[in-house]
């Protein structure tokens, strides 16, 4: 489970509160969707849960302890994919990936699992292939592999689905439901608010770095679509 409790960051040479009192509870097996516009303050959350940034108030819980206090633990089971991943494009993908297998002490399975998402992903023949001459979309397959194959118990994903090809896009999404079906907790941002509203079966809704809507998906968007329920709530 991952509880974020009273969660607040300022950035103090701008003088803005970027996230107040944020309150959200993911339990194992939770496909939860992260949505607001721009600026409203999701990455900003993101980067306090995988210790990017220090948060000023609050606490973040993972599986019973403080990612503050346990910040080694936390990261060990968690994976991050930012929606524009900067990765080190001077390696080939498979070396990349064996970089990160290494720093998750990822034993022998590595080979199968790098095999099984690449070959999904359509990407097995580039492996031996610089990142550098990879596409925006190859770049964000070779970050979700690396993402994958330590097995995650939280997967945070920041609009994911963004320069991937429709049958990626699907075979991510057969993933996730996958991995959630084993226990993993899944947390992506996203503006494809159809997508959200299939996917996931919790949503928390943020503007101006306050959460004004969480909880089950149905419940949040009643009996109106994600995306008239969200304009309803921003025009308010």
């Amino acid at each position: 489970m991952l509880e974020i409790k009273n969660l607040s960051k300022t950035y103090k040479k701008a003088n803005k509160k970027a996230i107040n009192n944020i309150n959200i509870t993911i339990e194992d097996g939770d496909i939860y969707g992260f949505i607001g516009p721009n600026g409203s303050g999701k990455s900003t959350t993101i980067k306090c849960i995988v210790g990017i940034h220090e948060y000023d108030e609050g606490e973040i819980i993972l599986d019973g302890r403080s990612i503050k206090d346990n910040p080694m633990l936390a990261k060990s089971k968690i994976a991050y994919v930012p929606d524009n991943p900067e990765l080190y494009e001077h390696l080939t993908g498979i070396a990349y990936v064996n970089f990160v297998c290494n720093i998750y002490n990822v034993g022998e399975e590595r080979n199968e699992l790098i095999h099984k998402y690449a070959e999904m992903f359509d990407i097995e023949s580039n492996l031996a292939d610089p990142i550098k001459t990879y596409s925006h979309g190859m770049k964000q397959k070779i970050a979700l592999i690396a993402a994958l194959v330590h097995k995650p118990k939280l997967l945070i994903l920041d609009e994911p689905f963004v320069g991937l090809d429709p049958k990626a896009s699907h075979d991510l999404k057969e993933i996730m439901k996958s991995l959630c079906e084993t226990g993993t907790m899944i947390f992506f941002s996203s503006h494809v608010l159809e997508v959200v509203e299939k996917f996931c079966n919790k949503i928390a809704i943020i503007k101006n770095g306050n959460i004004i809507a969480s909880g089950l998906t149905d419940e949040v968007k009643g009996k109106d679509s994600l995306e008239d329920k969200f304009l309803e709530l921003f025009n308010e």
